[in-house]
């Protein structure tokens, strides 16, 4: 079994160093806890915004202090920490997302699908979806809006992922509403259902409540790859973590549902399939 940990964090848009020390204590408490993976919501460095000076002011490269001293706190813990940044290379910004472990960087990625406002300051993500092997076991990388594409998780899964790490910031203002009766948000409902459909583990950590014009929706969680929630989802409008334990070949066995069901298997992929790059799933 592995032990994951959501850290639902919130903190301004500019918050800068504050809100990278607030990311720093609350994965040291989550390994503290026993967990050996934390996921960090997106753009938790500098905060999550669309003002293009803030995110500058504020933006580092992908060797700068957070990814340093989140890579420190991992490596002390023997663990793994995914979280969200804003990262500067040259003249360009990319919404990023990295996973750390006692190796260092295991994982760089930037955002492909840019959501709204960040359209006007970041630079579409470059780096693909690549996966991870770690001793763990195989982790994918996604940042929020990337779920809204199919493609995304579905890439993931096919590459071997048997967990989606995905820092998040969802908001309202754009589903019909903003939790339902047993207080998921539309975002983490429809992760529940990919989860499901790909036969993966996903973990999605957010912000909550209001910071700067935006309203955090919570709502984190652990689904598992039958569709289960094991963790969350977590309140709409404070910051918690919560811990799932998550054994990673339960996303092999998800692949056979029994009765000659074999939803990996059944694929037809003489008729259609996937074209990443020159690498066809």
């Amino acid at each position: 079994m592995t032990s994951v940990a959501i850290a639902q964090l919130s903190g301004p848009p500019d918050g800068g160093a504050a809100n990278r020390e607030r990311s720093i204590e609350a994965a040291r408490e989550a390994f503290a806890r026993g967990t050996q993976v934390v996921v960090l919501p997106e753009l938790i460095v500098p905060g999550y915004g669309w003002q293009r000076d803030v995110v500058e002011s504020g933006a580092e490269p992908i060797d700068g202090e957070t990814v340093s001293a989140w890579t420190e706190v991992a490596r002390k813990a023997g663990g793994y920490i995914a979280g969200g940044l804003a990262e500067r290379e040259g003249d360009s910004l990319y919404n990023a997302a990295v996973l750390v472990g006692p190796e260092g960087v295991a994982l760089h990625y930037r955002k492909l699908h840019l959501f709204a406002g960040e359209k006007g300051v970041f630079t579409p993500g470059d780096l693909g979806l690549p996966v991870a092997r770690t001793p763990l076991g195989v982790v994918g990388l996604c940042v929020c809006y990337d779920l809204r594409f199919v493609e995304t998780l579905r890439v993931l899964a096919l590459r071997g992922a048997e967990l989606v790490c995905v820092p998040t910031a969802w908001v309202s203002g754009f589903d019909a509403e903003r939790w339902d009766t047993d207080g998921y948000a539309p975002q983490a409902r429809s992760t529940l259902v990919q989860a499901n459909l790909d036969q993966v583990f996903v973990a999605c950590a957010s912000q909550a409540g209001m910071h700067g014009e935006f309203e955090f929706l919570g709502s984190s969680i652990v689904a598992d790859p039958r569709g289960r929630c094991l963790a969350g989802p977590l309140a709409r409008d404070r910051d918690e973590t919560a811990i799932a334990d998550v054994d990673f070949g339960e996303a092999h066995a998800a692949h056979d549902r029994g009765g000659a069901v074999l939803p990996r298997a059944d694929r037809r992929t003489d008729v259609y399939a996937l074209a990443v790059g020159p690498e066809r799933l």
